[in-house]
Parts: C-alpha cells; sequence; structure tokens
C-alpha cells in the first residue's frame, strides 16, 4: 500500500481531503504509439535514415498517415 499524504502536503497542492492521491505524486509512464508519417516520401526517407533494408509501408489512420513496418 502507497505511503499517505499528509495533510499540510494536500492544503498546499489544493487537493481534496476525501481522495486518494497515489496517481498525481506518481504518475504512470506514457505508452508511445508507432511512428507515423505524413507522406511516403518521409516514410521512405527515415527507413533510409534508419537502415531498414526490408520493410513495407501501412497505411493507417484512416489512409492519411503512413507507418514502416519490417517484414
Amino acid at each position: 500500500m502507497a505511503k499517505k499524504i499528509h495533510t499540510r502536503v494536500k492544503r498546499l497542492r489544493g487537493l481534496g481531503s476525501a481522495h486518494k492521491h497515489y496517481t498525481i505524486f506518481h504518475p504512470a509512464e506514457k505508452k508511445h504509439g508507432p511512428k507515423t508519417f505524413s507522406t511516403e516520401a518521409s516514410a521512405h526517407a527515415w527507413a533510409k535514415k534508419q537502415n531498414i533494408a526490408d520493410y513495407a509501408l501501412k497505411s493507417v489512420k484512416r489512409n492519411k498517415r503512413f507507418q514502416v513496418v519490417k517484414r
């Protein structure tokens, strides 16, 4: 169980006293999605820069962006 936050700290931060505030003081790491590109040219350029030889482009976000997928 997480350590409780002292009342003085809650008042200092403007937090209510009836709630648990563990998530405010211990934020979880955000998950990052795959890298996408707005044009096919920029996707090809990125793949070339990363030295990815065997790849394919996948249409994502309702065919508005492209994602590099290794084969």
